[in-house]
């Protein structure tokens, strides 16, 4: 076969096959538009609807203040669309909101303010970068004043009974101090002494008048969105079954009033082991548990 031919041959071959090629691109990319266009109509993301009557820990939210309902819309926005986080809150609470609802009961404070802690920490034991601590997020101070071991070695902001008592404790004192559970929890967020000059300068007496921090200023509206999803989930697209939650640990109570030198070995003597034995007991910081003054320590062991 004569060479310039052969060329002339690999070059018609090239040529279709590379109109072959860009051919089949050009279906695909019409194939995968025209699903998408499907799917974007099959989805329809639609905002939320601010319900008619808001009420949070007894106490009414004036939403006919076209602020206080855009406010709430942002957070209901937020909170309905971000899947990840909020399935993760709802899997959160099946295993916690339990042992919180039971304590605030006993101390007296409104059952809403599972959803302060909520919106806290999303039920987990994380650090702000404030280094604020646990499910209710005590600064340390704080925690100490609100009757909360804190060092190095014992931890109690991250002792979900202890720290869960220490926050009613707080809301109590502040609902004491302002008159309103409202007012009570954005003090949490910002401190009683930023809440009372607030009131102070601006000469009202609600937290729907006062001008905040943007944080604040978010703060209660947020609690109350995590609210609304959580009493009404099928209405924001929120399907799921008892089995998809993250169940209640189960464990029994074990007294201990004398040091512990190791607590790896403890685990393994309790028929565990230290992984496990910290999972359940997030408050004892070290590999120890120092008791100088015979404290009793209830340590959690799995069953």
């Amino acid at each position: 076969m004569n060479k310039h031919f052969k060329v002339v041959l690999v070059l018609i071959t090239v040529f279709l096959g590379s109109f072959s090629a860009s051919l089949f691109f050009h279906n695909t990319e019409k194939v995968f538009a025209e699903d998408a266009i499907s799917l974007n109509q099959s989805l329809k993301f639609t905002p939320t609807k601010v319900p008619n009557q808001v009420i949070f820990a007894g106490e009414k939210m004036p939403i006919n203040i076209y602020d206080v309902k855009e406010r709430l819309d942002r957070e209901m926005l937020v909170n309905t669309y971000w899947h990840s986080n909020t399935f993760q809150n709802f899997k959160n609470a099946y295993r916690y909101f339990p042992t919180i609802e039971k304590i605030l009961q006993e101390e007296g404070v409104p059952d809403d303010f599972k959803y302060l802690a909520l919106a806290e920490s999303g039920l987990r034991n994380v650090v702000s970068p404030s280094n604020a601590a646990g499910v209710w997020q005590f600064l340390k101070e704080t925690g100490a004043q609100y009757g909360l071991e804190v060092n190095d070695v014992v931890d109690e902001r991250y002792h979900l009974e202890k720290s869960t008592r220490a926050a009613c404790k707080y809301l109590k004192q502040a609902k004491q101090e302002f008159g309103s559970w409202t007012l009570a929890a954005a003090s949490y967020n910002v401190g009683q002494a930023r809440v009372r000059k607030s009131i102070a300068e601006q000469k009202v007496t609600s937290y729907y008048d006062l001008h905040l921090n943007e944080e604040t200023s978010r703060y209660v509206f947020r609690i109350v969105a995590l609210k609304e999803l959580f009493n009404n989930p099928q209405k924001y697209g929120f399907y799921f079954t008892d089995e998809d939650m993250y169940q209640p640990l189960n464990y029994k109570t074990l007294q201990v009033d004398t040091s512990v030198t190791d607590l790896v070995e403890f685990a393994i003597q309790n028929n565990t082991n230290y992984k496990t034995l910290k999972l359940h007991n997030p408050w004892m910081r070290q590999q120890r548990l120092d008791n100088k003054i015979s404290k009793v320590y209830e340590i959690k062991i799995p069953s």
